[in-house]
């Protein structure tokens, strides 16, 4: 009986303010900034936001102890350490946003947008002939990857179940993954060089390049979505009679298309920064290039690198056209992401 009162009690016990969490959170983050203060001598903005973070957590563990009792005070520790987490990951995300907005929006005009680095020694230019690099380099990586991981997903998901030839692909797969980035480079540029003689840069070096990187991103995640597709919408398909391709092209892709979208997305996110591969197989030029088989192509990471690394007499120029092409690199990726988020919800089968 009287553990079924405790129990009763615990259950019913009081609960804090709404305004306890919000007073709190004032309060450790102006004893943390002051406590930082006097440790260092001066504005440390990470052991205050450090120390803060631990005197919320201390105030609102003894607070909820005492109020709502040892349960309460469980959930509020875990729910405030999983807050923090988030917000300790967001940090760096946006200390990096307010850095390139920053420092990249001054040069964010037309003639970034409309020119090119042809001719140009320190202040002006643009970046018009690496956008448009970059727009070509990673479209033609794109057109190569996602035809060629995608009907290797479907391969290792719908016919090669547990085949020796499945488990080579997937462990070859596996070891592409982590295959350096400047390695892709490098085999692009000794393909090139094997076909169209040394010393060959273009365009469609690096996306030979930028494929071999992308390939087995959109397999492995392709392969995974192909298999969360339920059993049972292929054995309906084959109980009327459909043949296996067509249950494939007509059910089971339709059903995977927003995550296969989504896949497709991040291999592109995840090679469109690429500098390395693009340095050995595209090379660098200041002038527009429209032709991928022929003459280097400059590309926006390759720009920024250049920019940054490579600085003329007017310093602050250069950086400042690196920072404006990064924060254009951003905005990309961010588009992309966009538009395949649209095409998914678009394309996803519809439930209602």
């Amino acid at each position: 009986m009287a553990t079924i009162v405790h129990a009763a009690e615990t259950l019913t016990a009081g609960r804090l303010p709404r305004a306890t969490v919000p007073v709190s959170l004032v309060g450790s983050v102006l004893l943390g900034y002051a406590l930082a203060i006097l440790f260092t001598g001066g504005a440390n903005i990470g052991l205050a936001v450090a120390l803060a973070y631990l005197l919320f957590l201390l105030v609102m563990e003894i607070a909820a102890r005492v109020v709502e009792g040892p349960r309460q005070a469980s959930d509020r520790r875990a729910t405030n350490l999983v807050v923090g987490a988030f917000v300790l990951a967001l940090l760096p995300l946006g200390s990096l946003v307010w850095e390139v907005l920053s420092k990249g929006f001054p040069r964010f005009d037309v003639p970034f947008f409309s020119q090119s680095m042809r001719n140009v020694v320190g202040a002006g230019g643009g970046a018009i002939h690496a956008v448009w690099g970059t727009v070509y380099v990673t479209g033609m990586a794109t057109l190569i990857s996602v035809p060629i991981g995608l009907l290797t997903a479907i391969y290792l998901a719908e016919y090669g179940v547990r085949n020796r030839l499945s488990k080579a692909i997937t462990f070859f797969v596996d070891v592409m993954t982590g295959v350096p980035s400047i390695v892709a480079g490098l085999f692009a540029y000794a393909l090139m060089g094997l076909l169209l003689g040394p010393g060959s840069r273009s365009g469609f070096a690096g996306s030979i390049a930028l494929s071999v990187l992308m390939i087995p991103v959109v397999v492995r995640s392709s392969e995974e979505l192909l298999k969360l597709v339920p059993n049972e919408l292929r054995e309906a398909a084959y109980a009327l009679g459909v043949p296996k391709w067509l249950t494939i092209v007509k059910v089971v892709l339709p059903t995977a298309v927003s995550g296969l979208v989504s896949g497709v997305i991040l291999a592109i996110a995840r090679v469109i920064g690429e500098t390395a591969p693009l340095l050995i197989a595209a090379g660098f030029t200041a002038s527009m290039n429209n032709n991928l088989f022929e003459n280097p192509m400059m590309t926006l990471p390759v720009f920024v690198y250049d920019s940054y690394a490579h600085p003329g007499t007017d310093v602050q120029a250069y950086w400042d056209r690196a920072w404006a092409g990064a924060l254009t690199l951003i905005l990309i990726v961010m588009i992309l992401n966009l538009a395949g988020r649209l095409i998914a919800r678009r394309f996803a089968p519809k439930t209602r």
